[in-house]
């Protein structure tokens, strides 16, 4: 039986994985997380997927009580701004499209739509309360939609069958440090100390790390949480990294801690605006933003990445300190190892553009629980789980790249060139298909990625990717039923537009 395991990094990756496998095994298998008071944590990830939920409600963790502590809000979707033309904005929200006679109201809005009022604002709900900035939640804590307001209990992202209408954004650390307590006071041990070697036995595992103050500290099997520097999966064990910057130049980012103006002006989502070489990001919480310039070295460099971000966000703060960030675009080849899993930036990392690193964490700790090894560590086990991981990554990475293809914008030397830059294989062809029908469960990438076909398609629309013509079959069909659907979304975003609170103002009432 595995009986130790030893949790190398702490950060969001190291305390959520050390806190799931807790949730999961109790007393039946020792967690160790050994982290250094000298490493910095890169702080990038405070939005999240709808899914994280899942994470969540397996903990046992009530919102109430864990968000207040995080400087925690809410996030409905994402705006895109200037991604087309400048001005132009359109949000990716978390909401599946309402279907009609066969039909997405999509399709519909192709059809017969009012092409004054964009596609999303005509076929979600949510985009309502983004414009109004509202909280999903009424005053007294109820959700406002019905039916999903539900404990999810130790379920998985296996089991996602309603779409959750919203996610978290929230400070990356104190959700480290939240979770470290929620750990050590569940039998976590924690070492603060600085790993100097990694030990290896006769064929190559790893049998223990050393500390500089602890001495060793022995597992059967080991985490590799120590971000871009992969200090088991890559320098140890050598495993190889394939870099994704082929298809994502996007190789650096520069971040700022913003405080509001008006604290209570706060959005219910997150924010991705086009840049001269890349984009920024505006991410609420509860009395600050964070924002931060994504960008390619190759066109712009830090120093004048830094400039364009102040100048954009932070006018006249100087004293607001940045953060300089070096992104290593990409996965290890496997992220299982012999007896090392690699979990967080050491195994994978894309760009934050649709918020998928906290995602690729929860998806990486709940494979492991259901892969998780004897002493014989069957190698089809090992090999499943790497199948999944990897497919989960690749797929995030071709609808990533896909936003760059379908942009309208070729203002810049970046931007232009963001049209001439490979695909990854089949994507060109998701492209070409999409200019005559939209997407469906059928031809986005098939294998487990975390989005749906609905945001394959928001991204599309939104992005001007339209196809040439409405499908044919709406023309013989009768459209009385899909222009009611049209009226009742419109009627109900705006009721719950006129029943909701404010994002802040819900957030202020929970917050102590």
């Amino acid at each position: 039986m595995i009986r130790s395991v030893v949790v190398v990094g702490g950060g969001t990756a190291g305390w959520m994985t050390a806190s799931y496998l807790k949730a999961a095994f109790a007393d039946r298998v020792d967690v160790t997380v050994v982290e250094s008071a000298q490493v910095s944590r890169i702080g990038v990830g405070e939005a999240t997927f709808s899914t994280v939920r899942h994470f969540f409600d397996y903990l046992g963790l009530d919102e109430a009580d864990w968000l207040p502590k995080c400087a925690g809000g809410y996030k409905l979707g994402i705006r895109f701004e200037d991604w087309s033309a400048p001005g132009e904005y359109f949000y990716h929200p978390f909401e599946r499209l309402s279907v009609v006679d066969g039909f997405s109201m999509a399709d519909w809005w192709l059809q017969l739509g009012d092409r004054s009022e964009p596609f999303d604002r005509s076929c979600f709900i949510t985009t309502a309360l983004c414009e109004a900035k509202r909280s999903p939640r009424m005053l007294d804590g109820s959700l406002f939609a019905s039916g999903l307001d539900n404990d999810l209990g130790k379920s998985t992202l296996d089991e996602q069958r309603a779409q959750f209408p919203y996610a978290y954004h929230f400070d990356a650390d104190a959700v480290a440090a939240y979770l470290a307590e929620y750990g050590r006071q569940r039998g976590v041990k924690h070492v603060i100390d600085d790993v100097v070697d990694v030990a290896q036995d006769e064929r190559g595992w790893i049998s223990h790390v050393t500390t500089a103050s602890r001495g060793d500290l022995a597992g059967d099997l080991f985490i590799d949480c120590t971000g871009f520097r992969g200090l088991l999966i890559n320098q140890t064990l050598g495993e190889k990294f394939e870099s994704f910057e082929d298809v994502l130049p996007n190789n650096r980012a520069v971040a700022l801690r913003v405080p509001r103006e008006e604290s209570t002006d706060m959005a219910p989502y997150t924010t991705a605006t086009a840049m001269n070489a890349g984009w920024m990001w505006t991410i609420p919480l509860f009395r600050r933003n964070g924002n931060g310039y994504v960008y390619s070295d190759r066109f712009i460099s830090p120093e004048e990445a830094e400039a364009e971000l102040r100048a954009k966000v932070a006018p006249e703060r100087d004293d607001l300190q940045a953060n300089h960030i070096r992104m290593r675009i990409g996965r290890n080849r496997d992220s299982w190892v012999k007896n090392c899993v690699a979990i967080g930036l050491s195994s994978a990392f894309v760009e934050p553009l649709e918020s998928t690193g906290i995602f690729f964490i929860q998806h990486a700790v709940e494979q492991l629980v259901k892969h998780f090894p004897d002493e014989r560590f069957d190698p089809r086990m090992t090999a499943a789980y790497n199948t999944r991981v990897a497919r989960a990554v690749d797929g995030v990475k071709e609808f990533l790249v896909l936003h760059y293809k379908a942009a309208r914008r070729e203002d810049t030397p970046y931007w232009k060139e963001a049209k001439l830059r490979p695909a990854p294989d089949g994507l060109v062809e998701k492209l070409d298909l999409a200019r005559a029908k939209l997407f469906c469960e059928e031809t986005i990438y098939p294998y487990y990625h975390g989005f749906e076909s609905y945001s394959w398609n928001a991204m599309t629309l939104g992005l001007g990717h339209l196809p040439d013509a409405p499908h044919p079959a709406l023309r013989h069909l009768e459209p009385a039923n899909a222009v009611a659907e049209f009226a009742r979304l419109k009627a109900e975003g705006e009721a719950l537009v006129r029943a909701l609170p404010s994002c802040y103002e819900y957030l202020a009432s929970i917050n102590d």
